[in-house]
Order: structure tokens, then sequence, then C-alpha cells
């Protein structure tokens, strides 16, 4: 860099921490180094600045800068994605514009059943604010206690509840996006109506901030539930598991909030890591169902459409066992188990993670053909098949072999990646259902999506970011 970009490198930083104040940026190394990392040490960024603003107007500031200086911007809500979507380059070139202090709940319309709020609210902070006005806001993940709302809309996050409710995007009434060069788009509102046109919200909706900066959003919110019924049970064979969530699905309707599977190594490494998971049936089996069926109306008969349901499945040979929770902390703990197996993977040794989608009816033929194909690649494997299969979700975790080094576990990374992905989109699946594609999945995007495709996604960011400053190299490769 020369003496000359230097200096106005130096008056574009000292201009932006100017806009946002004292207390809106970072420039410590060792106070930035959160914000340089991803949760799973994948990948390790660097920067110039983490700058925090505290208004949209800050944050329109801060772009108009970095717009005028061709500044890379890296933006970052709670960083707890799995696909280093908010992470920067190595190269330092850029700042990160964390979001966590825009974090005030601007308004809730309890008779339009809406909420907003600004993106750097903590997913929990919606719920429980949803929940205080006697609504319900169902996006529900792993990690609501420290994501925030602007990285779930900017990944269009699924959950535990798409099954009923369906994911982020389809959460999301409007948005406030300040665009790449300044321009701030004001397109809250409530209207569930609004045929003007293009539905802009839906470009920056799964954009991980590649596009604009989502500042604020309204969202949906829903009757809370007042009779919820949860059961968990162990089946013989992953057919059997969909064959069950058919039926459960003819037999409840849209009272079926959740559908999630269970396999028996997952429920093993949970009953040996995490304190307090314990087998709720009296024998092993080798797959598990957990269902959840909830009603905003007491009285629904939610037991006994579960009681039914448990009896026509034993009787049908589709399931060997169950129990259904008689409290709230018997419900918790059940939960508890599908909570526990994602934390537990940690202590198992090295791991390989899939979040694929395949339609619903191709659920158990994927994991069947995918076991086996990455059983004959690598033998002593050990896949971990579960998630929210009632939506089609499957998270197909490969755990390292008991004797293998992890390194050299590591190391088969893009071989069984190409083996789980080739099988996945044989059955027109997606290679990302729920976790976006940030970094990791870029060339792997790349790879599976058809020319066209690509071919609009690159037109669509050169017209929003034609000086590509919005977290470049994410989704699009430059």
């Amino acid at each position: 860099m020369t003496a000359l970009a230097a200096s106005r490198l130096d008056e574009t930083l000292d201009r932006i921490k100017d806009a946002v104040g004292p207390q809106g940026f970072i420039a410590n190394a060792a106070d930035m180094a959160p914000y340089l990392r991803e949760e799973r040490g994948l990948y390790r960024g660097a920067a110039h600045l983490v700058v925090r603003p505290r208004s949209t107007a800050e944050v329109a500031a801060v772009v108009r800068l970095c717009a005028a200086a061709g500044l890379p911007i890296y933006p970052q809500g709670g960083n707890t994605g799995l696909c280093g979507g908010a992470v920067p380059d190595e190269d330092g070139r850029g700042i990160v514009l964390g979001l966590g202090r825009m974090n005030r709940m601007r308004a809730l319309d309890a008779i339009n059943f809406t909420i907003t709020v600004e993106a750097g609210v903590i997913l929990a902070e919606v719920q429980r604010a949803a929940a205080a006005a006697d609504r319900l806001f169902p996006l529900s993940l792993g990690a609501e206690g420290t994501c925030q709302i602007g990285g779930n809309l900017s990944t269009n996050a699924g959950g535990i509840a798409v099954l009923r409710y369906g994911n982020t995007r389809e959460l999301t009434l409007g948005l406030e996006v300040v665009l790449a060069d300044g321009t701030v788009w004001d397109g809250l509102n409530g209207l569930r109506k609004d045929n003007t046109g293009y539905d802009l919200k839906q470009l920056f909706i799964g954009g991980e901030g590649t596009l604009g900066i989502i500042t604020a959003a309204t969202l949906k919110l829903f009757p809370r539930p007042h009779e919820i019924e949860t059961a968990f049970l162990g089946l013989a064979r992953v057919e059997d598991a969909m064959t069950l969530f058919a039926k459960a699905r003819a037999a409840t309707g849209d009272q079926l909030t959740a559908f999630e599977l269970v396999p028996r190594i997952g429920l093993e490494i949970a009953m040996a890591h995490i304190p307090g998971v314990a087998d709720p049936l009296a024998h092993p089996h080798t797959w598990y169902v957990l269902i959840e069926l909830s009603s905003s109306q007491e009285g629904r008969g939610l037991r006994q459409a579960l009681d039914n349901l448990l009896a026509s499945a034993l009787d049908a040979g589709l399931v060997e066992d169950g129990t259904i929770a008689e409290s709230q902390a018997q419900a918790t703990a059940l939960w508890r188990i599908r909570e526990g197996m994602v934390e537990a993977q940690k202590q198992i040794g090295a791991g390989i993670k899939h979040d694929v989608s395949v339609p619903v009816s191709k659920v158990a033929d994927f994991i069947i053909e995918a076991s086996r194909a990455v059983a004959a690649h690598a033998p002593g494997t050990r896949a971990i098949p579960f998630g929210h299969v009632g939506d089609g979700n499957i998270h197909f975790n490969l755990a390292q072999p008991v004797s293998s080094a992890p390194a050299a576990f590591i190391a088969e990374t893009e071989a069984l990646n190409r083996i789980v992905h080739d099988i996945a989109t044989s059955y027109a699946g997606s290679i990302s259902a729920e976790h976006g594609i940030g970094r990791l999945k870029r060339d792997e995007l790349a790879h599976y999506k058809p020319a066209p495709a690509l071919d609009l996604m690159r037109r669509i960011k050169h017209a929003l970011d034609p000086d590509g400053i919005m977290n470049p190299g994410k989704v699009i490769a430059p």
C-alpha cells in the first residue's frame, strides 16, 4: 500500500469512528478477536475495525464511507452460523459491521399479529416479547439465546417448527435494508397482501449480507399455544419413521408442530456426554422420533389424538415402544435428548457436517443410501443422521472412526461432501436446507446450482453491489 493510499484509508477509518462515536467501534486486537473467527474454528479472518453502529442512520453513514473508499464490509449478527458467512477474509482489507447494538423492539401489534424489531435483537428476546403479549414467534433454534434476528433473516434460518410455521422467509412481512451505496430502503410493513411489483424483501432474506444490510424487520406472530403434547417413540427402521410421519400428519393436521428424527447413536452419545440425558424407554431401539402437537386452544383433545396415534402405530408395527410426557419437565427432558445430541458430537472427535434436504417421501431412501456410500468410502465412519425430517431436512453428520486420527478424517471432507451431496441432489434435494452457503459451501454451490440460476444470482449481485463491497467472497465466488 502506498503512503497516499494508507493516508486515505486512515482518513476513512477516522470518519467511520466519528460516525459511530467512541462506543461504536473496536480497534483493540484482543477485543476484536471474537468477531474474526467462526464458531467451529474453520475460518479466522482479519479487519481494520469492528464497527458497532447504534442506529440505521449510523449504518447508512458507515456504508456510504466504505462505498466511497471501496472498503469491504462484513455484516455480522451473533456470529453463530456454521458456514463462515459472517467472518471477514484473511486479507484484512475491510471492516466487520456488527449489529448487536441495534437491539430495540420498535413495535408490537397484537391485533395485527406482528412485531417489528431491529436486526441485533436476540432471537430468544423476540420470543419472550411475543409471549408477553400472549403471542408466539415460532422460529426456534439451538442458538436462540445468542443468535440475532438479522442473522436469522440473512441465512433464512429454519429450526424445529418449520413443519408447521415455515422458515424465516415465510415469517417475514417487511424489512428495512441499507443498500451498498448507503441508501436506506424502508420496506417495513405489516401487510399480508401487497401486490405492488417485485417482492424486494425476498432478495435480502437468505442473501447473507451480500446484497445489503438488514437493519430491522416486521415479523409474523401467531396465537400462543396453550395445549402441548410431546412423545418419544422407538422404531426399528428409518422407513417406519417416514410412514409414521404421514400417519401423524393425516391424523393431526396442522397441530403437528415438530417431527424430529434421532438415531440410536445420537441418544447414546448424548447420554455419555450430556449430564441429565437418559433413555426414556425400557429397551434400545435403532431409531427414535420426537413428536410435538400444539394448539392455541385448551381442550382440543391433543392427548387423545396422540394416544390414538401411538396405539395405531403400535398395532401397525411402525412403533416398538413409546412414552408421552406427563409434565412440562418430562417434555423438556425429551427435547434435551434432541439438543444434547448436537452438543455431544463435539466430544467424540472430528466431524464433517451436512445440512441437506430432500422431498419428505425420499428422506428414508436418502439416509439409507448415503449411510452405505459413506461406509464404503471410509469404513468405520459413524453416520449420525438426524433432524427436522418432517420438512425433509436431514443433518447428515459424520464422526471420525474411533481408531482414526482427526486430521486423517478431515482430509476426507471433500470426497465425503461430494458423496453426500451427489446423493441428495440425485433425489432433487438441496445441499443447504437451513444453514446457508457462506464461504463453506460456496464452491459446492457453484458445482450443483444450474448455470442459468448462478448467472441470475451474479446479475442481481452486480446490480445491487456493483463494486462488490458487501460481504465479498460469500455465497457467490468473486
